[in-house]
C-alpha cells in the first residue's frame, strides 16, 4: 500500500531562530506568511487537481427583476354588442377556446328590435320601390309632374339606404334576419386562453357600456417580459441588446431574446425606466404575472475568473493554492470581485498563466502549518 505523505518545508531562518539571542523581528504580514509556506505533496496525489488560469473577456451583466405579461395586441376583451340578461356562461378561466366557440348566451330585446327594424325597412323599401316604378311610368306619360317624380325617386333611395343600415346591423351582431328568438350567442372572436370571466348567469349585461368585459381572451404563443431599470443602471442599455430570461418555475430554462423597447422617460415615482422583451412561448409554459429575471449584457472587461472550489476562506480573507512546480504549492491571498456563474472574478493576487488548485484545496490546507 502506497503511503501518502506530506512534508512541510519552512524557511531556513525559522529553523535557526532558536539558536541565538538576536532581537525579535516584527511579525510578518499575511501576504509574506502565505508566500513563505511551501507545501510538498506527491505529484500524482489523488484528489488534487490543478488548472491554468487565463485572462479572458468577462461579460458585465445587469440583473433586472420583472414579470411575464400577455402581449396586449393579442388580448381580446369580449363585450357583447347587445344588452340583456346572461342566461349561461359556457367557459371558465383557463379554458382554451377556438375561434367561433360559444362563450355565453344572453336574452336580449336588442336582438328582437334589430330584427324588427330590418323587417320594417324591407317592407318600406318594397313599397317605395313600387311607388318609384309607378311614378316613372306616369312621368313618361306626362301624367306626373317632375317634382312628384323626383320625390318618388328620393323616397325609394332613402328606403333602400335604411334597409342596408338595418341589414348591416344584423350582420355585425351575427343575427339572422329570419326567426323570432330574442336569444343572442356571444362567440370567441379568436382562438386563445380564457383569462377572466366578468359575468354570471342572472346578471344584466349593459352591452358596450359595461364596466368590465364579459370575457377576456389571450393568445399566449408569445408573451412579454417587462422589467424596470434604475436610473443608475441605464448606462450601456440600448434596444436590441441581448438578454437571457428565466422564471422561478423553470430555473433550468434560459430563454434568449433581445430588448425590443425602452421607455423614453423615467417613471417620476420609482425613478426607473421600463424595458420590454418579447419571448416565444411554445407549449404556453410561461404564464402572465410570473416573476422573471432578465439578464442584460451591457459590456465586457478583461479579467481572471476562478471556480468557487479553488477558493478557501479565513474570516474575511480569501486565498488559493498556487503550484510552483509539480508537487510544490504555496498559499496565496487573493482579492475577489464579482460573483459569476460557478466562480468569482479575481481583482488581485493572480496573474494569467499561473496554475492553481481547483479541487482538493482543503487537503492542502490541512497540511499547511
Amino acid at each position: 500500500m502506497r503511503r501518502h505523505w506530506c512534508i512541510v518545508w519552512l524557511g531556513c531562518a525559522a529553523g535557526l531562530a532558536g539558536c541565538g539571542k538576536s532581537p525579535a523581528s516584527p511579525a510578518a504580514s499575511p501576504a509574506a506568511r502565505d508566500a513563505a509556506v511551501d507545501i510538498v505533496v506527491p505529484a500524482d496525489s489523488r484528489g488534487v487537481r490543478t488548472e491554468t488560469v487565463e485572462r479572458k473577456e468577462i461579460p458585465d451583466y445587469l440583473e433586472v427583476q420583472g414579470r411575464i405579461q400577455a402581449d396586449p395586441t393579442r388580448v381580446v376583451r369580449v363585450f357583447p354588442p347587445v344588452g340583456g340578461r346572461v342566461l349561461a356562461v359556457e367557459v371558465r378561466p383557463g379554458d382554451r377556446v377556438r375561434k367561433g366557440q360559444t362563450l355565453a348566451l344572453l336574452e336580449s330585446s336588442d336582438v328582437s328590435g334589430a330584427r324588427s327594424d330590418y323587417q320594417k325597412a324591407r317592407a318600406d323599401a318594397e313599397v317605395k320601390d313600387k311607388a318609384r316604378e309607378r311614378a316613372s311610368l306616369l312621368y313618361e306619360n306626362q301624367v306626373f309632374s317632375e317634382k312628384d317624380y323626383r320625390q318618388a325617386l328620393a323616397d325609394a333611395e332613402m328606403a333602400r339606404a335604411e334597409l342596408e343600415r338595418t341589414r348591416d346591423r344584423l350582420r355585425v351582431l351575427g343575427v339572422s334576419p329570419e326567426g323570432t328568438s330574442n336569444r343572442f350567442v356571444v362567440t370567441a372572436p379568436r382562438a386563445g386562453v380564457v383569462l377572466d370571466i366578468g359575468g354570471a348567469p342572472g346578471e344584466f349585461s349593459k352591452s358596450l357600456d359595461a364596466p368590465a368585459p364579459l370575457c377576456t381572451l389571450a393568445d399566449l404563443s408569445t408573451v412579454w417580459a417587462v422589467g424596470e431599470v434604475y436610473e443608475k443602471d441605464i448606462a450601456g442599455l440600448k434596444r436590441g441588446a441581448s438578454t437571457q430570461v428565466s422564471v422561478s418555475a423553470y430555473p433550468e430554462q434560459k430563454l434568449s431574446a433581445r430588448v425590443v423597447a425602452l421607455s423614453d422617460a423615467l417613471d417620476p415615482v420609482t425613478r426607473t425606466l421600463k424595458l420590454r422583451v418579447v419571448l416565444d412561448n411554445p407549449g404556453e409554459r410561461l404564464k402572465p404575472e410570473m416573476f422573471a429575471s432578465i439578464r442584460l449584457l451591457r459590456s465586457s472587461v478583461s479579467g481572471i475568473v476562478i471556480p468557487s472550489s479553488a477558493i478557501l476562506r479565513e474570516g474575511s480573507s480569501a486565498y488559493v493554492f498556487v503550484q510552483k512546480s509539480p508537487g510544490h504549492f504555496e498559499r496565496r491571498g487573493v482579492t475577489l470581485g464579482r460573483a459569476l456563474d460557478g466562480g468569482f472574478e479575481v481583482a488581485s493576487g493572480l496573474n494569467g498563466g499561473e496554475v492553481i488548485v481547483t479541487e482538493g484545496a482543503p487537503l492542502l490546507r490541512v497540511a499547511a502549518p
